[in-house]
């Protein structure tokens, strides 16, 4: 398994009232149960989450346990609402259509589970869309699930929150990001001795996974196409470096790390430990070297559609969006010297559980993808 290594998560820390911000609105608090002694009890609550991007929808439902949570469900499902939407601006009724289905398996789990506290959060393909608000009625209606569109900034500190456990406490600085569907999360992090994980510097590249398909090619591109997706993110990339100075921090003698959230580090991960097929459990946490990454991405550019499909760990739902995955992580790659990336199959889902919980830790994560 060259190039990959397990890593035990570090001590996470978070401000449940500054991630939740305008998400707390309309959740009641616990009840509070007072005992024979007088004191405050508080019950076993059933929280969840639900993330839905460009590419996939995402939920998370968990219990309090001990400083942090116990997952007790989990789903995940390809959804591509955000399919055409660079071309049109709007959400398709075919997209639409699929998410709603999604979603109803989503309500009807937490109806199950008896969830009490519950936050449902969408991104970037609703951000741009032209039909949102119609759309969001249509989700409300058919699921009963009211969907908040948050704004890139907050989507940015809440993925920082989920992530958190996977810093590294020997380093000052790390950069996070998220590769998307319709968008690409940057996030540049302080972190202290105990203190508070603070994010100097963030931004939110209007590309992703979905967007670097439509326009480029996902399926078949030549070598040109795959080298102009990843010029067009390294240009990208060019204001965030000129105005923060990262690769000075990279260079320097104290160094900075990288901590990666995305399906496409989670599968090239799953590739290079050669999985029979994903396994979350092998693939969170590890650490993969810069030099392992970029082999394993051009075996994959080398490999043609039918292939990729055919691989246990992408499979159809992603063989057309890997590609496009690996050119931003090489922009990113190339921008910034970093010996490797910490994989990460948790964010945003489990930044809202924590938010909502007030936890700084996760207990046991069992999610899949």
């Amino acid at each position: 398994m060259s190039g990959v290594r397990k890593v035990d998560g570090g001590a996470p820390t978070a401000d449940a009232e500054d991630l939740v911000g305008r998400a707390a609105r309309g959740l009641r608090g616990p009840k509070r149960i007072i005992g024979e002694a007088g004191s405050a009890v508080r019950p076993e609550e059933t929280y969840a989450a639900v993330d839905l991007g460009t590419n996939n929808c995402r939920l998370l439902i968990a219990r309090p346990a001990g400083d942090g949570f116990r997952v007790v469900d989990s789903y995940s499902r390809i959804v591509r609402l955000g399919a055409g939407i660079a071309e049109t601006g709007t959400l398709s009724e075919a997209a639409m259509d699929r998410t709603i289905a999604a979603l109803s398996i989503c309500a009807q789990k937490m109806r199950r589970h008896k969830v009490t506290r519950q936050r449902h959060v969408a991104t970037e393909a609703c951000r741009r869309a032209s039909n949102c608000l119609e759309f969001l009625r249509r989700v409300e209606d058919e699921t009963g699930l009211r969907l908040d569109v948050i704004p890139p900034e907050e989507e940015a500190r809440l993925a920082l929150s989920g992530c958190t456990p996977l810093l590294d406490a020997e380093v000052q600085h790390t950069l996070v990001f998220d590769i998307g569907g319709g968008s690409t999360e940057l996030i540049w992090t302080e972190l202290r001795p105990g203190e508070e994980p603070r994010m100097l510097a963030w931004t939110s590249l209007p590309c992703g996974v979905v967007t670097l398909a439509e326009e480029h090619g996902g399926r078949e591109p030549s070598e040109a196409q795959y080298e102009a997706m990843v010029s067009d993110v390294q240009g990208r990339l060019v204001e965030f470096e000129a105005k923060h100075r990262l690769r000075t921090h990279f260079e320097g003698e104290a160094g900075a790390r990288m901590v990666g959230i995305s399906g496409t580090v989670t599968t090239l991960a799953a590739v290079l430990s050669d999985l029979p097929r994903y396994d979350r459990s092998m693939v969170d946490g590890v650490f993969v070297s810069t030099s392992d990454l970029l082999r394993v991405s051009r075996e994959l550019a080398a490999m043609n559609y039918a292939e990729r499909v055919a691989h246990p760990c992408i499979r159809r739902g992603r063989a057309d969006l890997v590609l496009p995955g690996c050119a931003a992580l090489e922009a990113i790659l190339r921008t910034w010297p970093s010996g490797g990336v910490r994989v990460a199959d948790r964010g945003l889902r489990e930044g809202i559980l924590r938010a909502l919980m007030g936890t700084h830790a996760v207990v046991a994560a069992a999610a899949p993808r």
